[in-house]
């Protein structure tokens, strides 16, 4: 079960579901985006079911998700990923806009999990993915929204988490960490910019989103997984040195997070979905400076392996020292 299924990390998650045979629930509000993802998911070798639903509405996503049930069974692995936002200054975002960024972005999330614990909780199984951010504990200009979003996210997710473990339930949740990445919203999100939004460099492309994603969904026991260099750059700084962090963000990340182009016009998604008519697929316009792998990421996962791989060539390099000492005596 994948909300936002239709673009950016939800639709390269279900189509790796679907590589994998996967049954797929998707969840979104773009009928095109919606089609087409389930036709990616049939095409890799798995089964996909649309479910349009508004996840800022509760009944609605309850609604999808007891249909999802009576048609293709229990629901084993929910996973977050939609939302929305604004690219503006705080000033510069009314009332309105604000509200619905933190009804798509934080509360779809928790109706989302609301929803998946009281279908899962008489089985005592199931594990819940929620696609986080790095901007889930820094938060940057141009975001006040989404990063308000994320941290609630974070909070919550950790509370829920404690709930579990007091509980001794067999139901996991897990927080992803995700860095920037190439999906459509930088086409999409309602932005007053006057230069086109762009990720933060360097970018990341959502496959490596989504490889995290499902591998947290198979191993759930964790609470959190970091992708990406830049995530485990911006986390450790914002531990060891936030004050600095700040005068760092506020000098860089405007300009960052802005191309020389004039910004799209004609298309936002915070109210009605951007892929109604048009599928906007996975990918969003910087493929050319996009990373398609992350070795932190396998490190992170293989952490075992790792660290007797630096133990085993840390004890080799100790030996052939040795040995030269020895010979040179």
């Amino acid at each position: 079960m994948v909300t936002g299924a239709s673009g950016g990390v939800g639709r390269a998650v279900v189509r790796e579901l679907g590589e994998r045979g996967a049954k797929v629930a998707l969840i979104a509000r773009g009928t095109a985006g919606l089609g087409a993802a389930a036709v990616d998911v049939g095409v890799s070798g798995g089964t996909g079911q649309v479910y349009e639903a508004d996840v800022a509405d509760y009944d609605q996503v309850r609604q999808a998700a007891e249909r999802i049930e009576a048609e293709l069974g229990p629901i084993s692995v929910w996973i977050n990923t939609a939302f929305s936002s604004v690219f503006a200054k705080f000033t510069d975002i009314s009332p309105d806009e604000y509200e619905r960024t933190t009804a798509v972005t934080y509360l779809g999330y928790v109706w989302g999990t609301k929803v998946a614990l009281d279908l899962m909780r008489p089985r005592n199984a199931g594990a819940i993915v929620q696609a986080g951010s790095a901007l889930s504990q820094r938060g940057i200009p141009l975001q006040s929204a989404y990063c308000g979003a994320k941290h609630a996210i974070k909070g919550f997710t950790e509370s829920v988490r404690t709930e579990l473990l007091a509980d001794r339930s067999n139901i996991h949740i897990t927080l992803v960490q995700l860095p920037a990445l190439n999906t459509p919203q930088f086409d999409w999100v309602l932005s007053k910019l006057r230069r086109h939004p762009q990720p933060v460099p360097p970018i990341y492309q959502p496959e490596v989103a989504a490889r995290a994603i499902l591998y947290a969904a198979e191993h759930p026991e964790r609470k959190e997984y970091w992708v990406g260099t830049p995530t485990v750059a911006t986390l450790l700084a914002q531990r060891v040195a936030p004050a600095l962090v700040d005068r760092y963000v506020a000098r860089t990340a405007i300009n960052s997070q802005q191309t020389d182009e004039k910004p799209p016009s004609g298309v936002a998604n915070l109210w009605e979905p951007a892929d109604e008519t048009t599928d906007y697929g996975a990918h969003g316009a910087f493929d050319r400076r996009s990373h398609g792998r992350s070795p932190q990421l396998w490190l992170s996962q293989h952490r075992g392996q790792a660290f007797l791989a630096l133990a085993g060539a840390t004890a080799a390099t100790a030996l052939t020292a040795f040995r030269r000492r020895a010979d040179r005596r």
